[in-house]
């Protein structure tokens, strides 16, 4: 069997570490690489995953890259020998991003296509875009900023028909940051 890597963006938010558990309990990949800005929320997570698992193990499988998608060359980094990504990270929450759009937009819009370079480049297979309902017919700027990331996903799908470009729309999840 030929060893198989992902990297998931915002992999400390919600679905990152449900995700992850998925990975293991499924042995989807050999190695997972966690992409996220937040050090005390990645160093919860690995304690987390010593504890369940063990640390040989998670030395063995994980990799856990401090970074933001704001940078691409931090990402080209991390995607370095990565076959799959999938890219939760953004600003997720309504009121924020409307009194914040100029970070909305660098998270959301310039993160989504840094994403999509940095696998381009780094000669990733896969990049699955997490995105939301408030895209249909957006009215705020979360909305508008993650249709736009949609775009960008459709644009890097037409231009690079040999990879594979998707994006996936949540609603509301119970429990998640920001959830209602």
């Amino acid at each position: 069997m030929q060893s198989r890597s992902i990297l998931i963006t915002g992999g400390t938010g919600t679905f990152g570490k449900a995700f992850v558990d998925h990975c293991i309990q499924e042995k989807l990949y050999d190695r997972v690489v966690i992409f996220s800005r937040d050090e005390y929320k990645q160093h919860n997570l690995k304690s987390k995953l010593n504890f369940k698992y063990s640390e040989s193990f998670v030395e063995k499988t994980f990799r856990f890259f401090i970074g933001d998608v704001r940078d691409r060359e931090r990402l080209q980094k991390a995607l370095r020998g990565v076959d799959d990504v999938i890219h939760a990270a953004a600003l997720k929450h309504v009121s924020f991003c409307e009194y914040n759009p100029d970070e909305a937009l660098k998270t959301n819009v310039i993160g989504t296509h840094n994403v999509c370079d940095a696998a381009i480049e780094e000669g990733v297979k896969k990049v699955i875009f997490l995105s939301t309902d408030k895209a249909v017919e957006p009215i705020n700027f979360l909305g508008i900023s993650k249709a736009v990331g949609e775009k960008f996903i459709k644009i890097f799908a037409k231009k690079y028909r040999e990879k594979h470009f998707s994006t996936v729309r949540f609603g509301n999840v119970i429990g998640s940051s920001g959830s209602l």
